[in-house]
């Protein structure tokens, strides 16, 4: 008896042991596929955090091309215009070099011009001296016929003289050619002359002209660029310290005081701040004559922290963004300057994301910036076209 209770109570003690060894091999299955779990989750989002990064460092290293590639496109159009003022300076050296050359001419052609006169002068003594020669030629055969018989030996002489006399007459017949064609080449040298100097007066003209279009243009290239820093200096000094805006020109507003937490139902408590702010920011940038119509959109972006997923808050951002963009169609500024052809809304999750000494700042992250967008392209475009009139 004693035996057989013995024996029920190993076997009691035999089935307990296996049920607890079950239990704790069921525990320790189970603790196994939960680390499993965690692991293969940790990965999931270890993987999804690797892929946003290389995402992002791809749209950097595009920017950053893009970036480069303009200021090569800059680089050039400055070397072009280097080049356009090396070019306008040789061509006024050249033309101050001809207007010497033009101008010794002249002075020659006066020197040449009053030789010429006097040799005319010499002639008209002569042409006298000739009329008084032939009166007194006249005389002497009056004479000669009276005394002929008496002035044989006289004859003679005077027949040679009559001879010197003509070939005097043809020597000066020949001078009087002379001089009439080099009268001629000198009215030709003048008329060149006056030709030569209309033709300079028309390059003077023509590179006046060239360098007040280059001056204009300069001017205009200068204006175009310098549009953005403008419009954000005014912001800055009509806005002061009544409205954060950003060095570029953003008005920036705390999720935190806009929405809830995880939340893109916008406040009813914020609207009027929200309000207020934005209308400043409008009146100021829309206001000014000379920036709006240069305003190519007015972008309201989302922003929020790391905690979460990006595609969570992706949408996160994109809702707040857009609620935000809602209730700011519903103000009278916005139906004033007609915004709802301007605005747009854009959610980045937690791409720009503030950093403060290496360390995210979430509460600074979680954020609504309204930023405008100006017609660079139409710009950029403006300026090639500008400085491809100078090819």
């Amino acid at each position: 008896m004693f035996k057989n209770n013995k024996s029920n109570i190993d076997s009691n003690f035999w089935i307990s042991y296996a049920d607890l060894m079950a239990g704790l091999l069921f525990v320790f299955i189970l603790l196994i596929g939960a680390i499993v779990s965690k692991s293969i989750f940790l990965r999931e989002d270890l993987e999804s955090k690797r892929n946003a990064l290389n995402i992002a460092k791809k749209s950097i290293k595009i920017k950053e091309n893009s970036i480069k590639t303009k200021d090569k496109t800059i680089a050039i159009q400055e070397e072009k215009i280097k080049l356009q003022e090396e070019d306008i300076n040789k061509l006024k050296s050249l033309l101050e070099d001809r207007a010497k050359e033009l101008n010794s001419t002249k002075e020659n052609l006066v020197i040449t011009k009053n030789s010429l006169k006097l040799k005319e002068d010499e002639l008209k003594k002569i042409n006298q001296i000739l009329l008084a020669k032939n009166t007194s030629i006249d005389e002497l055969n009056s004479k000669i016929v009276v005394l002929q018989n008496l002035l044989e030996d006289r004859n003679k002489t005077l027949l040679s003289k009559d001879e010197e006399l003509k070939k005097f007459k043809d020597k000066i017949l020949i001078l009087s050619n002379s001089l009439n064609k080099k009268s001629e080449d000198l009215n030709i040298t003048n008329g060149k002359m006056l030709k030569l100097l209309e033709a300079l007066d028309e390059k003077k003209s023509s590179y006046e002209k060239l360098l007040k279009e280059l001056q204009d243009k300069r001017a205009k290239i200068k204006y175009l660029t310098g549009i953005r820093l403008r419009v954000i200096e005014e912001l800055k000094h009509t806005l002061g310290n009544s409205v954060n805006v950003t060095k570029d020109g953003s008005l920036k507003l705390s999720s935190s005081v806009l929405f809830d937490k995880g939340s893109s139902k916008l406040k009813d408590s914020a609207k009027d701040s929200l309000k207020k702010g934005f209308t400043k920011y409008i009146k100021t940038l829309m206001g000014n004559k000379a920036v709006a119509p240069n305003i190519d959109t007015i972008v309201i972006e989302g922003h929020t922290d790391s905690d979460g997923g990006y595609l969570y808050n992706l949408k996160l951002s994109q809702d707040r963004a857009l609620a935000v963009m809602n209730y700011l169609l519903t103000l009278d500024v916005a139906k004033k300057y007609k915004l709802q052809k301007l605005l747009t809304a854009s959610g980045r999750s937690y791409l720009d994301r503030i950093l403060l000494d290496g360390e995210e700042d979430k509460d600074a992250s979680r954020r609504i910036e309204i930023k405008f967008r100006l017609k660079n392209q139409n710009a950029f475009y403006e300026i090639e076209k500008i400085l491809d009139e100078d090819r």
